[in-house]
This record gives C-alpha cells, sequence and structure tokens, in this order.
C-alpha cells in the first residue's frame, strides 16, 4: 500500500487528509511539525509527501530543500499546500523541487486527483540508470549531480529534470507539451514561458556544452550530439 505523509499543523486540515487519503486506498500519516516529520522518515519512506508552508517550527520551503537535497529523499514527489497563492510563490516552490502546489482552500477530491497524478508521473518520470551522458556532459542519477568537461555544473531542481529528461531521450524531439507535463505536472498562467526561461538558464550552466541542446521550432527541444 502506498505510504503517504501530510505535514500540516492545522489539526482539522491534518485530520481531513488522512481520513480521506485512507478512505481512498492510501496509508496516510499526518505530522504536525517538521521534528516529528523527519522523525518517522529517519524509521521508515513514504511515496509521497504532502507538505504545508507555514509550519511551526521549520519553513516548509526548508523542509523540501532538505528533502531535495538528500540522498535518501531526493526522489520522493511533494506536493506543497498553503495559502500563499501568489504565482511567484508557485513558481518558486516548483523551481525548488515540489511537483504540484495547491493553495488553500483545496477541493479534497481534487486533491486526490492530484496525488494520484502526481505517484503516476513518479513511478516512470526519473531514469533508472546510474550514468546519463551526451557529448561531454555527464549526470550521475545517483548523486544528482551534472558534469561538462568533468567540471561540476550546479543547476535547479527543474533545470536537473529537463536536461536528465533530454539526455534521457537523446536523439528524440522532445514537445513542449511533454516537457511541461513531464518536469511541472500542472498548468499554471505563463507556463510556456517558463520553460523558455529554464532552457536559458540551462544553456548559460553548461557554456560550450549548450550547443547539444536544439530548439525545434514550434515543437520542443533535442538534445543531440551531432552539433
Amino acid at each position: 500500500m502506498i505510504q503517504i505523509y501530510c505535514v500540516e499543523d492545522d489539526v482539522s486540515i491534518r485530520e481531513l487528509l488522512v481520513y480521506t487519503l485512507n478512505a481512498s486506498g492510501f496509508c496516510a500519516q499526518g505530522f504536525e511539525s517538521a521534528h516529528d516529520f523527519f522523525e518517522e522518515v529517519e524509521k521508515s519512506l513514504p511515496q509521497l509527501i504532502l507538505l504545508d508552508i507555514m509550519l511551526p517550527d521549520i519553513d516548509g520551503m526548508e523542509i523540501l530543500k532538505t528533502l531535495k537535497n538528500t540522498a535518501s529523499t531526493s526522489e520522493i514527489p511533494v506536493i506543497m499546500l498553503t495559502a500563499k497563492g501568489d504565482r511567484l510563490d508557485k513558481i518558486k516552490g516548483l523551481d525548488s523541487g515540489a511537483d504540484d502546489y495547491v493553495t488553500k482552500p483545496f477541493d479534497i477530491l481534487e486533491l486526490i486527483s492530484r496525488v494520484r497524478a502526481v505517484l503516476r508521473r513518479s513511478s516512470h518520470s526519473s531514469p533508472k540508470t546510474a550514468q546519463l551522458s551526451c557529448g561531454k556532459i555527464t549526470i550521475n542519477t545517483s548523486s544528482h549531480k551534472v558534469y561538462t568537461d568533468g567540471t561540476e555544473v550546479i543547476l535547479t531542481y527543474k533545470e536537473y529534470e529537463l536536461l536528465s529528461i533530454l539526455i534521457a531521450n537523446k536523439g528524440s524531439v522532445i514537445s513542449r507539451s511533454s516537457l511541461l507535463d513531464k518536469v511541472w505536472g500542472i498548468d499554471f498562467q505563463g507556463e510556456t514561458r517558463t520553460l523558455d526561461v529554464h532552457i536559458r538558464s540551462l544553456r548559460q550552466k553548461l557554456g560550450e556544452s549548450a550547443k547539444y541542446i536544439e530548439t525545434v521550432r514550434n515543437v520542443g527541444y533535442r538534445v543531440s550530439e551531432n552539433v
């Protein structure tokens, strides 16, 4: 049975989440604070995390960073739950590694659908090969580190996901809609521009190796060594 952890300090919301998830066939467990949550993570890893941003001890964004920077938890999908509905806050959360971002108040049945959608994507979105490469670019998928010509390149979580998907499908054109679905997974205004901004930033960080990322006009992007 799929284990889901809910980190939420509002007792009424936490109890609703746990009850509905359990009734929907999942095994859900609620936590009021980051301290309690991390204690349980040390004992057993979940398959998905619902994470509030405003918590009494540690900010949810800090928890997200810790999860994504820890080898044992970096691949666990995270859905942020928050009253902060500003578009920039949403983009910040997604760029920090969140798989979805749900603002309060939310429809509980819609949330369950989003949980199922994120679980479906996470089951086949991440390449399982220990290493991916294209030309002078090398990705260690275990440590989530990227190198170009032997020098480490520091990427954001979303930049890393984009590059991993492109290199895992080396030689094939990946459509814009497919990249948006695989990396962001939700619809929000201005998302097409967000993809372009991330590709541009990725190219800047890769330096000379940016030449491997090709723009296929009106379709999407492709990584190729034939440049």
